[in-house]
């Protein structure tokens, strides 16, 4: 097993867990963890992988989906001893975040030869699963919230291509992806940190507009 598959593996537990941890919230049963936990772990990958135009990655190893249903069985009997739960299922949405903007930019990178469809399938990777896990659980959506974290995905995915690009071994450019995302999305949930938003008067609503 190599480093890319280890990040594999590993970036889909835990987002894997970020969806079972939804599915507690929301006091599912043991199908909705399994249903959570699969499209959160594996969601991010399969459009990813659908866009480059390559085999889905659980299709070839169906270790991933089992990875899931391990994950998500898991968090049934285990959920109820944490907490705080969303508090965990955010960190724990940063540390897959992180693994999978190096990741994703590494099988763009591997599939096209094209940095910017690098960095854009790292950022894709990295945020889709914990969008469609909010979105389906009825969740506050990290999309929406102030906090940094699209940006978090795109520097992750920009470090590893640039590291990439330069020279540095894949193992050496994936830690220091991963090292960068994790650090500007730790940074966003521990101390605020966010980008300016948009001040300007809003956008009128449809039933407004004559």
């Amino acid at each position: 097993m190599n480093w890319l598959q280890v990040l594999d593996y590993a970036g889909v537990a835990v987002f894997a867990a970020t969806g079972a941890l939804a599915a507690s919230r929301k006091q599912l049963d043991i199908v909705g963890f399994l249903f959570l936990a699969s499209v959160t772990g594996i969601g991010g990958g399969t459009v990813r992988d659908l866009i480059l135009d390559v085999p889905v990655f659980w299709v070839l190893d169906h270790a991933y989906v089992l990875v899931c249903a391990g994950i998500g069985v898991l968090v049934f009997f285990a959920a109820h001893r944490l907490e705080s739960r969303y508090r965990l299922l955010l960190w724990l949405d940063a540390v897959g975040m992180s693994a999978y903007a190096a990741l994703g930019a590494a099988k763009g990178l591997a599939a096209t030869g094209s940095p910017i469809v690098a960095i854009v399938m790292g950022m894709l990777t990295a945020t889709l699963g914990g969008i469609l896990r909010d979105l389906l659980a009825g969740e506050p959506s990290v999309l929406l919230r102030p906090e940094i974290y699209v940006t978090a995905a795109l520097a992750g995915a920009a470090v590893f291509t640039l590291a990439d690009l330069g020279g540095l071994p894949d193992v050496a450019s994936a830690l220091l992806a991963f090292a960068t995302a994790f650090a500007v999305r730790g940074g966003a949930l521990w101390f605020g940190w966010r980008i300016p938003a948009y001040r300007n008067r809003p956008g009128r609503r449809p039933e407004d507009v004559p």
